[in-house]
């Protein structure tokens, strides 16, 4: 399942990335906006929340700002998102081979529509490698793991 939001600065682009996904027989949950605008901080934690609520299911989610940086520092704020902003194809495809990335972010003013569903595509079909990269994904669960005993003790 991918869970695609957008502000109103990435709305054309998710739009288009929903098209290229339903060609493909993708199935998605659109979880805004509709054009309007909205904060991106909060597309992001919706999204983001959905994501980890259908780990089991392997959901994996796109959420697209303007710049989509706005975008990936606010996922990266939830535990257990490890968002990547991508803007070329070699980021789009390490990310999830050695990042194990669960959320890309991308620049609805930055990316055109073939260059964002290439690297979309591309995340999308590119699966973990494990191995040495799991004991780093590991340590990156370690720090979300202290950061949270810290805020529980003070």
């Amino acid at each position: 399942m991918i869970i695609i939001g957008s502000d109103h600065a990435g709305y054309a682009l998710k739009e288009s990335l929903k098209q290229n996904l339903e060609k493909q027989n993708l199935a998605y949950v659109d979880c805004g906006c509709d054009g309007s605008s909205v904060d991106y901080p909060d597309i992001a934690e919706t999204v983001c929340r959905r994501v980890l609520k259908d780990s089991a299911s392997n959901a994996k989610g796109v959420i697209i700002c303007g710049t989509g940086v706005g975008v990936s520092i606010a996922a990266n704020k939830i535990v257990g998102i490890r968002a990547a902003l991508c803007a070329d194809y070699y980021t789009a495809k390490y990310t999830r081979k050695h990042n194990d990335s669960n959320v890309i972010c991308l620049g609805g003013r930055t990316l055109g529509a073939d260059v964002a569903w290439e690297l979309l595509n591309v995340w999308l079909n590119t699966e973990f490698i494990g191995g040495r990269h799991s004991m780093r994904v590991n340590k990156i669960k370690s720090i979300e793991e202290r950061e949270n005993k810290e805020k529980n003790n003070e």
